[in-house]
């Protein structure tokens, strides 16, 4: 989908995946796990920035990419609201080289959210922009209609596409928003470092 079209849904309103609040996974991770190596982390299609809030809530050097320049405008707006710091800029993470590589890299049903012959594109674009070393964590849709998005994926795909270059750390179904529960499944994936 082009940039124009995510633009769209943004200002015409039509967010069906905007839920107010950062991925429920996401809270109860890092809840979870205080000691986790603090450092940079990315958050591609971050949208309105909620998951990237909650990374700079638990002092992490937090920055959100987006397609769409009204979700980066957004997410900037609301964070400086909660006195929270995080950076935000317009990006294609399929397609754009980043700022920088980061230590970390969270994502949210993106995977699922592009059309599935990108996949391959998306493999290589986290690889593109996670350290050696870093870790990967995602929130994928395994249970849903076929017409996307969100296009479902599977557990025996995401292993056929990441093992090569990551290792699985955990998998798991985390607690979700109402209208997701148990059609989600995290994976915390470090990428090889050689």
């Amino acid at each position: 989908m082009s940039r124009d079209y995510w633009e769209n849904r943004y200002q015409t309103g039509d967010m069906p995946w905007e839920k107010g609040a950062p991925s429920p996974g996401l809270v109860d991770f890092l809840a979870a796990n205080p000691d986790l190596k603090r450092g940079t982390v990315c958050v591609p299609g971050c949208g309105n920035g909620h998951d990237v809030r909650e990374f700079a809530k638990a002092a992490f050097d937090a920055s959100g990419f987006d397609l769409a320049p009204s979700a980066i405008a957004s997410a900037g707006e609301k964070t400086k609201a909660a006195g929270l710091t995080a950076t935000f800029a317009p990006a294609d993470f399929l397609r754009d080289d980043p700022p920088q590589k980061f230590d970390w890299l969270f994502e949210h049903t993106l995977f699922c959210a592009i059309q599935p012959h990108e996949r391959d594109d998306y493999v290589r674009a986290v690889l593109k922009w996670l350290k050696p070393g870093g870790n990967y964590l995602a929130v994928n849709y395994f249970l849903t209609g076929p017409d996307g998005p969100p296009f479902p994926t599977t557990r025996e795909e995401q292993l056929e596409r990441f093992s090569p270059q990551f290792e699985l750390l955990a998998d798991w179904t985390p607690r979700s928003y109402p209208n997701r529960v148990g059609k989600e499944q995290m994976l915390w994936w470090r990428r090889k470092a050689v």
